[in-house]
C-alpha cells in the first residue's frame, strides 16, 4: 500500500476567500497518476518502473495533460479523481521537445476541465498557486521568482522556463494556477537554483503552457507533434567551468556506439565551440533531423579528438506504448 502523500502546511496552502475564482471547483480538476513501466524499458534504470505524479483535466472526455516522463514506457496508467474513484488511462501522446504526455481516460471521469491560460503573462514576482491532487491539502501558494532559459542534461531545452519558489513536494505533473483560476504550467523538477546565481535557493522548474497550443491537437490525433524530429545523441552532460562535460551515457545510445566515453569534454559540435550546453543543444540541433551525422571534437586524455556521432530519434529506442 502507497504511503499517503505528506499534505501542505494549512499556512502554506491557498485561501478560497482571497481569490477571484472557484478554488475547490479548480482544484478539483486534478487526479493523481501511476504508472508501471517495464523492466526491460528503455527509461527503466533512469527513470523506474512505477511512477507517480498528477494530471489535469484540460477537455471534456478526460483528456488529461501531465508531465511525460510518467508515462514514457507506460504498459499500465491508473488515475485517482477527486472523488476517489480509480480511473484507468491510456498514454495518448508524448512530446520530447515540451516534455508534455497526454493521458485518456478510458472510463467516463465527471471532473471540471481547468481552463488554459497564457504563461506569456506572467512576470517574476506574481504569486501563483503549484497544486497537485488532493484539494487544498495538496495546493501551495508560491510565487514566479525566474522566467529563464533551461538546458537539461538529458538534451532538453527550453527558452522560457517558469521557476517557482517555495517549492512543492510532490511537483511531477502539478499545476501551476495564476491568479485568474487558469493554468500556466505543469511541473516538471525540483531545483536548487530557482534564481540564476542563488544555489541555496529550492524551488520548481515548470513548463510553460504556451508551448501546448501549437501541438495540442497533433499530439490528439497521432501522439506526438508533427515536426521534424531533433538529432538525439544519448549523452548526459552538465556545464562546468565554461565547458560541457559528458556526465554519462544512455546504455546503447547513438553517443556510446560511436565511442564517445565519460569524462569527455565537448570542445566543438560540427566546427562550432561550444561554451554551454543550450550551445551544444541549438548546434546539434541546427545540423538537421533526426538521423542526420553529428561531428564533435572531444577532449580527452590530453588529446583532442574528433568523432562523428550518427544521430538518432529518441522515441525509436522506446519499447512501448505505441501511441495511436
Amino acid at each position: 500500500m502507497d504511503e499517503p502523500t505528506p499534505e501542505i502546511r494549512p499556512d502554506m496552502q491557498p485561501d478560497p476567500a482571497k481569490v477571484p475564482f472557484d478554488l475547490e471547483r479548480t482544484l478539483s480538476a486534478m487526479v493523481s497518476i501511476r504508472t508501471e513501466i517495464p523492466d526491460d524499458a528503455f527509461t527503466a534504470a533512469t527513470l523506474g518502473t512505477e511512477r507517480r505524479g498528477h494530471g489535469v483535466v484540460i477537455r471534456d472526455g478526460g483528456l488529461i495533460l501531465t508531465i511525460g516522463y510518467l508515462i514514457i514506457e507506460a504498459v499500465s496508467i491508473w488515475m485517482i479523481d477527486s472523488t476517489g474513484r480509480a480511473i484507468p488511462g491510456d498514454a495518448l501522446g508524448y512530446d520530447q521537445e515540451t516534455g508534455f504526455g497526454l493521458v485518456q481516460a478510458l472510463e467516463p471521469i465527471s471532473q471540471p476541465v481547468m481552463e488554459i491560460g497564457r504563461s506569456g503573462e506572467l512576470s517574476e514576482g506574481e504569486p501563483v498557486i503549484f497544486a497537485g491532487a488532493g484539494g487544498r491539502a495538496q495546493a501551495l501558494k508560491t510565487q514566479v521568482v525566474s522566467i529563464r532559459e533551461f538546458a537539461g542534461y538529458w538534451e532538453y531545452l527550453l527558452d522560457d522556463a517558469i521557476f517557482t519558489t517555495p517549492p512543492h513536494p510532490f511537483w511531477g505533473g502539478g499545476a501551476l494556477i495564476g491568479s485568474d483560476g487558469t493554468l500556466r504550467g505543469i511541473g516538471s523538477l525540483f531545483v536548487q537554483e530557482a534564481v540564476l546565481g542563488q544555489d541555496s535557493l529550492d524551488g520548481n522548474m515548470v513548463v510553460p503552457i504556451d508551448l501546448l497550443e501549437p501541438i495540442l491537437d497533433d499530439l490528439v490525433s497521432t501522439g506526438r507533434a508533427q515536426r521534424p524530429g531533433r538529432p538525439w545523441l544519448g549523452m548526459f552532460t552538465a556545464e562546468a567551468v565554461g565547458k560541457v562535460v559528458v556526465a554519462g551515457l544512455w546504455n546503447g545510445g547513438p553517443a556510446e556506439q560511436a565511442g564517445i566515453e565519460r569524462g569527455d569534454l565537448v570542445l566543438e559540435v560540427d566546427g562550432t565551440p561550444v561554451t554551454s550546453m543550450a550551445d551544444m543543444l541549438r548546434n546539434i540541433w541546427s545540423l538537421g533531423e533526426a538521423g542526420i551525422e553529428v561531428p564533435l571534437i572531444i577532449f580527452r586524455d590530453r588529446s583532442i579528438i574528433e568523432i562523428r556521432v550518427p544521430s538518432a530519434s529518441r522515441s525509436d529506442y522506446y519499447k512501448a506504448p505505441k501511441l495511436h
